[in-house]
């Protein structure tokens, strides 16, 4: 089960970081943490997370008994995130890697994993723009619609994450792959710059280079302009 317990805040600071401290204090499996508002959301390196107020979903699951699975978890998270969108609105979900989700090259979700494996643990971060995108990333958020509410959305997300992290790593990829938005662009990072070329069967973005092909295991890319 995923989604119960719920502790849900009217704001909180982060609701990761809500999500983390009960984990560490024992909170079960699939124990879910929301609110209407973050004064402190987080994304993937170290960025903010931006979101209105009342308009997106917040929510962070707790998640115990990791396998050897757990390294594919955050692309298994988005692929059960677009698969969620898309039932909500008539739009077609892409990821860039590794899991933001995207409405026509614009990011409609975000994920952010963290945690303790050798504890035992991990909090899954998820946030999505329902009713609205923040007037100051107007160029580059999207949003689902204006007409859904926030308790649907999260009733969506939290049914594709049940489908979803439990599948084998094959059937992810497989899933992961057809939404592939970077597959034959070019890309740039701190380091260098090529095609996007996939990813291969450990969830690395492989980029061929003037060098060679190259595996990039964690960090950000960018789309060239």
């Amino acid at each position: 089960m995923i989604g119960s317990p719920r502790v849900h805040h009217r704001v909180a600071d982060s609701t990761n970081e809500r999500a983390r401290e009960l984990a560490a204090r024992g909170a079960p499996h699939g124990t879910v943490v929301t609110a209407d508002e973050q004064t402190a959301g987080r994304g993937r390196q170290g960025r903010s997370w931006l979101a209105p107020a009342g308009d997106a979903v917040l929510m962070s699951v707790v998640l115990r008994d990791l396998d050897e699975r757990f390294p594919l978890l955050p692309l298994a998270a988005a692929v059960a995130v677009a698969e969620a969108c898309e039932a909500l609105a008539p739009v077609r979900c892409e990821i860039k890697w590794p899991n933001d989700v995207w409405i026509e090259r614009r990011k409609v979700a975000g994920i952010l994993v963290e945690g303790r494996p050798a504890d035992g643990w991990a909090v899954l971060g998820v946030g999505v723009n329902v009713r609205g995108a923040p007037e100051e990333l107007d160029a580059t958020a999207a949003s689902l619609s204006p007409d859904l509410t926030v308790q649907s959305a999260l009733q969506a997300v939290l049914e594709a994450l049940v489908r979803w992290l439990g599948r084998e790593g094959d059937q992810v990829l497989a899933a992961w792959r057809e939404r592939d938005a970077l597959l034959g662009a070019r890309v740039r990072w701190a380091d260098g710059a090529g095609t996007a070329r996939g990813i291969d069967d450990s969830g690395s973005l492989l980029v061929d280079t003037d060098a060679g092909l190259v595996a990039l295991g964690a960090g950000e890319v960018h789309l060239e302009s």
